[in-house]
């Protein structure tokens, strides 16, 4: 076997340890609350909020879930809060793409954890930003009061939910909410606020205060399905719309009426037959080393993406560390800007760097996107940047300002943006290569992903010197082990700090992917923003300069 091969059949192998890995730990969130929980929902008569998803979707379609490792290794003084305790996702629900959000009764009885909130404005932001349908399955106990201050008053908590339900029913954008368990105090009002409700007799119960609470304030003494149960809201009230026995009656009803929604405008995107990669389902394996170390060439993960692995690359010859070409995915037309890991040799017979993006291929990649918002194309974007060039030559060469022409053009876009951090995401290149902060429509990771302010090596020199220079001043003295044990714990910290697993927590990125689903999310993404037709106009004229 040539030596090439093994190297490709090994970076293969390598791949498939971190996707078994990945399994386990999907594995693990989706157990929720844990079997107990699990046993108890059941005994109630009620599905698990993962089973109402999947009841929920059609058959066989795809299902792109956003927040899956929401809130891991977080919160563990109380419990943890698996996948921020509410399953959030896009999938098509009779013919139509929908937002999916079900509160996970197991974790918490559903309470709302700060991750939770973070979650659900996420899920609302993809609904406006795209036009979606959403559909809210509630079933929650309302904020998390031991954390109550991190989740309620400022403008990213809460009550931004309920501004987003009466800014999405003004911009027509429908929702339907199903009350399948508790729905209390304030979460009571993301059901009522929805344009249609549903609830579940005899589990399903929507009140703004409970019978404590009510017998606390006023003396009443009153059971929680006269205060608020399902024939009180549907008969008495008139609070919500729909009376249903069970879980599946209510989650039938909801397809029905999602069924019997009419179509709205499209933003007309190009979209032609869509034609398989050449490539193998699995050949995207074998292109990436682990570690992130060595060079490769970016153009094999284009030809596993594109339909017949065709590609037209965009100015080939020139600004080599950025990699843009035009390509159908799934028979979408897309616009890719990818970096190049190899090492370039210019016409000067300059060796530039693989992952650095230079004046020429930040100058390339802004005139690029500036083309593909001319032509109403999707953006594509796959990471692995390690940032700018630096030193005299460049600054000389006018790197900030083809940087800062590169940023100005990704912030402008006004067409739909997909990144992938298939590698390294460091500092400004980070920015450049269409970051969470460039509101992609949707953002992924794959298992090799690292994200920081500068690789792990570097930071950790850094914050070395910054400690031993403070110790120095206090008078103590740093042998060589004891700066040797500082640089280890200053690397084992940061290093944590920049895995994939970390970014997915904190929803710095929607999920972590396998490589292979890639163009089945790219197809979903754009066929979801093709529900929003673009309004706004790209301005050229700071590219242009």
């Amino acid at each position: 076997m040539k030596k090439e091969e093994l190297t490709r059949n090994q970076n293969e192998d390598a791949m498939l340890l971190e996707l078994g890995k990945l399994k386990q730990l999907q594995m693990e969130v989706h157990k929720g609350g844990g079997s107990k929980n699990i046993e108890k929902q059941h005994a109630k008569g009620k599905m698990t909020a993962r089973e109402r998803v999947r009841y929920l979707l059609d058959e066989n379609s795809p299902w792109t879930e956003i927040g899956e490792f929401a809130g891991y290794g977080m919160y563990e003084e109380y419990g943890g809060c698996p996948s921020g305790g509410v399953i959030v996702g896009i999938g098509t629900v009779s013919g139509r793409q929908c937002v999916i959000v079900a509160n996970d009764a197991t974790v918490k009885a559903g309470a709302w954890f700060p991750i939770t909130g973070k979650l659900n404005l996420r899920a609302q932001e993809i609904a406006m930003e795209n036009r979606l349908p959403i559909i809210y399955l509630v079933d929650s106990a309302g904020v998390f009061l031991p954390m109550q201050n991190e989740i309620f008053p400022d403008k990213e908590h809460f009550g931004r939910i309920f501004r987003n339900n009466a800014v999405m029913s003004s911009e027509g954008i429908p929702q339907i909410a199903a009350i399948m368990g508790s729905c209390v105090a304030g979460g009571a009002y993301l059901p009522i606020m929805s344009d249609e409700a549903l609830i579940v007799d005899g589990t399903g119960s929507i009140f703004l205060a409970g019978p404590y609470l009510v017998k606390a304030a006023i003396g009443e003494d009153v059971d929680a399905e006269t205060l608020g149960g399902a024939t009180t809201q549907s008969e008495i009230s008139g609070i919500t719309d729909y009376k249903m026995p069970d879980d599946e009656s209510c989650l039938n009803t909801v397809r029905k009426l999602i069924g019997q929604m009419g179509d709205f405008e499209k933003a007309g995107f190009h979209r032609e037959s869509p034609k398989a990669p050449k490539c193998g389902p699995r050949d995207i394996y074998k292109v990436q080393a682990p570690g992130n170390s060595k060079p490769y060439d970016v153009k094999e993960i284009i030809r596993c993406l594109a339909d017949d692995s065709e590609f037209v690359e965009y100015k080939a010859g020139y600004g080599k560390t950025i990699v843009c070409a035009y390509a159908h995915i799934d028979g979408w037309s897309v616009g890719i800007v990818a970096n190049q890991r190899k090492v370039i040799k210019t016409r000067t017979g300059e060796m530039q760097i693989g992952g650095v993006i230079y004046s020429d291929s930040a100058d390339k990649a802004a005139r690029f996107i500036m083309v593909c918002n001319q032509k109403k194309i999707p953006l594509v974007f796959l990471q692995d940047v390690t940032g700018f060039m630096v030193g005299s030559r460049s600054e000389h060469g006018g790197i900030i300002k083809d940087g800062a022409k590169l940023v100005n053009a990704v912030a402008n876009s006004v067409v739909p943006k997909f990144t992938f951090i298939t590698g390294n995401s460091y500092g400004a290149g980070n920015y450049a290569m269409c970051g969470k902060a460039y509101d992609p429509r949707l953002i992924f990771a794959w298992p090799y992903a690292k994200i920081a302010v500068m690789g792990g090596e570097q930071a950790g020199k850094t914050l070395l010197q910054i400690q031993v220079s403070s110790l120095k001043k206090q008078g103590k003295k740093i042998t060589p082990e004891v700066e040797k044990e500082l640089l280890d714990r200053i690397q084992k910290s940061y290093d944590e700090q920049t895995t994939p697993l970390y970014a997915a927590a904190r929803l710095w990125v929607d999920n972590i992917i396998d490589p292979a689903d890639t163009r089945q999310i790219i197809s979903e993404g754009i066929r979801a923003a093709n529900n929003a037709p673009i309004k706004k106009r790209f301005n050229v004229g700071a590219i242009q300069t």
